[in-house]
C-alpha cells in the first residue's frame, strides 16, 4: 500500500509538523485507516444524533481531514454538515466525499478559527489527542458554541496517558460550566489495539 503514517502521527510535536505529515498521508489514510478497524467516526455521530435535538441543523465536524467522520454523520442521519480541517490535502479527499454543504482549511495559528454560536453542534472526531490537536483545543470548541450546543468528541488511549486532556474537559465540567451527557470507552483502532473514550459535552 505504500508507506505508512499510524506509526508516526503520535510523535508528531508541532502543528506545521503535524500539518505536513497529513498532508503527505492524505492519499492513502483511508486505506490505512480503514486496514485497522477505524470505529471511532461512527462511534462519535451515533452518540451526537441521539442527543442532537435537531439533526437538519448545522452541525460542524472539526479536524474532518478526509471525510470519513463527515461521512459518518451523514449515515447517522444529519443532513447539513460543514468541515473544517488545516491540510488542504484532506480537505481534498473530503471534498470527494460529497457530504459536506461547506469545507474550510483553516489557519492553525488561528486562536478562534469556529465562528462563535454559529453551531449548536460540533464534532471533533480522532482530532484532539496525541501527534493532533492539543488539549486547548476542547476549550476552544467550548467557547464557539451556545448555551446548550454540544461537543462530540474523542480522546484515544494515548491522550488518555497524558493527563492534560481530560483535565481540560474537567476543567469546564467541575466548575459546572459545561454538563457530560455521555461518555463511553471502546474500539478506536482495533488492528492497533487502541481505544478510545468518546464524550458528548453540552455547554451550560
Amino acid at each position: 500500500m505504500g508507506e505508512k503514517f499510524l506509526d508516526r502521527v503520535y510523535d508528531a510535536s508541532t502543528p506545521e509538523g503535524t500539518q505536513a505529515l497529513y498532508d503527505a498521508w492524505a492519499s492513502t489514510y483511508d486505506a490505512e485507516i480503514a486496514e485497522n478497524g477505524y470505529a471511532t467516526p461512527g462511534r462519535v455521530a451515533e452518540a451526537m444524533f441521539k442527543h442532537v435535538p435537531d439533526s437538519d441543523a448545522p452541525i460542524l465536524d472539526f479536524g474532518c481531514g478526509t471525510g470519513l467522520s463527515g461521512l459518518a454523520l451523514k449515515l447517522a442521519g444529519f443532513s447539513t454538515i460543514d468541515g473544517m480541517d488545516p491540510s488542504p490535502e484532506m480537505v481534498d479527499g473530503a471534498r470527494k466525499k460529497g457530504v459536506y454543504r461547506s469545507l474550510t482549511v483553516l489557519d492553525v495559528k488561528e486562536t478562534a478559527p469556529v465562528p462563535k454560536d454559529a453551531y449548536s453542534a460540533i464534532t471533533a472526531t480522532g482530532v484532539i489527542g496525541t501527534g493532533a490537536a492539543p488539549a486547548s483545543t476542547f476549550g476552544m470548541l467550548m467557547k464557539a458554541l451556545p448555551k446548550g450546543g454540544l461537543l462530540g468528541l474523542s480522546l484515544n488511549d494515548h491522550a488518555l496517558a497524558d493527563p492534560r486532556f481530560e483535565a481540560a474537559l474537567n476543567e469546564w465540567l467541575d466548575c459546572g460550566a459545561a454538563h457530560l451527557r455521555f461518555k463511553k470507552y471502546g474500539p478506536h483502532l482495533p488492528g492497533l489495539n487502541l481505544k478510545c473514550n468518546v464524550y458528548v459535552i453540552e455547554k451550560a
